[in-house]
């Protein structure tokens, strides 16, 4: 049952993901669990909240609990996306006790990374709970877990960006300083997207209001991104574009920040630190 999945989340990269994760934790056999614990033994375990959060990746777990033994059963008592409390219970698994203890860590790691990740996600959207702006993730990402944080910052309520380098046009200052320039950057990726029969949306990163004028006067812009900019460039930002196009504020913003970043009338926030300054949330797995 797909409970609470963004489109991304395919059946191919789920499927890809655990199964890799599994071959990294259990080599050529989780010996400890062999050595220890009868074949054949039945029990069950429940998932301790030890930790105020917004829980997420209940639904991966049922994945990853199905993907390795498809007689585990699970009575999910917390979803994806609850406010949960210190002694709550997210779910039991009941079956195999060796199939149980060989998927607990692999349980446990993912849905602390992800609880940690939605519940910074939620706490920054709610600081804008009164504003148009929209909160937004990024790319940076812990490299073959981008799937599961980026799920986590939608469970968590923000925004996906683009998924990786293939699905939206984004061109950095890198982008624009190697091509010599924004104007000449646009100019080059109008022609490229025709030519290979592409719609993409197209963003420009820029650094300051000229910067700006330079890219509106492209007229082939989706978004427009303020980087690094003051709060007053970043406000005289916008009311230059003045919905022209979309804008996007970038560059270090967290909790502390983000609402004044808001306040200056822009369309989203990106921020990294949803993702890398996020806690792993304290959960167990205790068989009872």
């Amino acid at each position: 049952m797909k409970r609470n999945r963004p489109s991304y989340v395919t059946d191919e990269r789920l499927y890809h993901f655990i199964d890799e994760a599994i071959k990294e934790d259990i080599g050529d056999g989780d010996h400890s669990t062999l050595a220890s614990v009868p074949v054949g033994l039945q029990q069950r375990a429940r998932l301790l909240i030890k930790h105020d959060c917004i829980l997420a990746g209940v639904d991966l777990a049922l994945e990853i609990f199905h993907y390795y033994d498809k007689e585990l059963e699970v009575e999910v008592l917390k979803n994806d996306g609850d406010k949960v409390k210190e002694g709550d219970i997210a779910f039991i698994v009941y079956g195999s006790a060796r199939s149980i203890l060989t998927m607990e860590r692999l349980v446990l790691n993912c849905m602390q990374r992800m609880s940690g990740i939605a519940t910074y996600t939620h706490e920054m959207v709610e600081l804008l709970s009164d504003t148009k702006t929209r909160i937004l993730d990024t790319r940076k990402t812990s490299p073959i877990f981008r799937m599961c944080e980026k799920w986590a910052v939608y469970i968590g309520g923000g925004k996906n960006h683009r998924y990786g380098l293939f699905d939206m046009i984004m061109l950095k200052d890198n982008h624009n300083d190697y091509a010599g320039g924004i104007t000449n950057a646009v100019e080059a990726t109008v022609k490229y997207l025709k030519e290979k029969g592409k719609d993409l949306k197209i963003e420009v990163e820029t650094r300051n209001l000229k910067e700006v004028k330079e890219a509106l006067a492209t007229k082939a812009i989706d978004v427009i991104m303020l980087d690094n900019m003051s709060l007053s460039e970043m406000a005289a930002a916008v009311e230059l574009i003045n919905g022209t196009t979309e804008t996007e504020a970038s560059g270090g913003i967290t909790k502390d920040t983000v609402r004044d970043v808001a306040m200056t009338g822009v369309d989203y926030i990106s921020s990294g630190a949803i993702i890398y300054d996020a806690p792993n949330i304290d959960l167990s797995l205790k068989a009872f």
